[in-house]
């Protein structure tokens, strides 16, 4: 089953006036936001903005601090959901995903630890089909030749596409990005956009989330900012991408450039 087979009819993220509090401090102010499965978005604004905590309201790692009926915090439509159902739907990659993997184990088990959402395999029953599906990635991603390797031995960029490649074991619909550029030389950027693209271009949705103009992949169409735990815009890249919008989000004045369907910032 692919991605596009799998998908709900309805949004596969629906928040309305979320707002969450963590040891009294507010780190969602009233959010409202519709993703739709296999949508391509980028979440953009400064550190603190609130953007990791959408996240991990995304993946139910925070719940509303104060639910009530006008509250709308929903699942492909759903207001409880099966905690299988939603990993087989979303992929998820962070930095701190790659802080935990920083260990001897190779290419290859990182992938298949995805199908057990462990770190690394253990006493785990691997099937002939999980092996054909890590050896089909690998080759789609480019990185065949890091089966055997340790994660102590590749770069950081292998390593990020390593672990983008953990998180599509399942075929999920929606694969989220949290700073994916973060400690990438230009060469390790080049390939992950290219990777990026890729994968957008499969039909599998991606939500970037990131301070970085520039890892906004052309395929992305729509661009919510944050800042202060609260969306400040949510609308067409060409409309939300302008010098005073950017200016204003990150309170210092820029000159916004286009090229290739990448834009880039720059007089800071």
């Amino acid at each position: 089953m692919t991605a596009e087979d799998q998908r709900s009819p309805d949004p596969f993220v629906e928040f309305q006036n979320l707002s969450i509090v963590r040891d009294g401090r507010v780190l969602l102010d009233s959010v409202s936001l519709t993703i739709q499965e296999g949508e391509h978005i980028a979440i953009l604004g400064p550190n603190g903005a609130g953007k990791s905590s959408l996240i991990k309201a995304i993946t139910r790692e925070y719940y509303p601090s104060a639910p009530g009926p006008e509250v709308t915090f929903r699942f492909c439509g759903q207001d409880t959901w099966d905690a299988f159902d939603l990993r087989s739907r979303l992929g998820v990659v962070s930095g701190d995903l790659q802080y935990i993997f920083t260990r001897g184990i190779s290419g290859r088990e990182v992938l298949l630890s995805g199908f057990f959402s462990s770190i690394g395999l253990f006493s785990h029953e691997v099937t002939p089909a999980m092996e054909e599906k890590v050896d089909e990635i690998l080759e789609f991603l480019g990185v065949a030749h890091l089966a055997d390797r340790p994660m102590t031995e590749v770069s950081s960029g292998e390593a990020r596409r390593l672990l983008i490649g953990r998180a599509l074991v399942h075929d999920p619909g929606t694969l989220v990005l949290d700073e994916p550029t973060n400690s990438l030389d230009l060469h390790a950027l080049h390939t992950l956009r290219k990777t990026l693209r890729k994968i957008a271009g499969s039909g599998t949705g991606i939500i970037l989330v990131t301070h970085n103009l520039h890892d906004i992949i052309p395929e992305i169409a729509r661009v919510v900012l944050m800042r202060d735990g609260a969306i400040a815009m949510d609308g067409e890249k060409p409309t939300v991408l302008t010098e005073r919008n950017i200016g204003e989000l990150f309170r210092v004045p820029v000159h916004i450039h286009r090229e290739d369907g990448y834009y880039y910032a720059t007089g800071y």
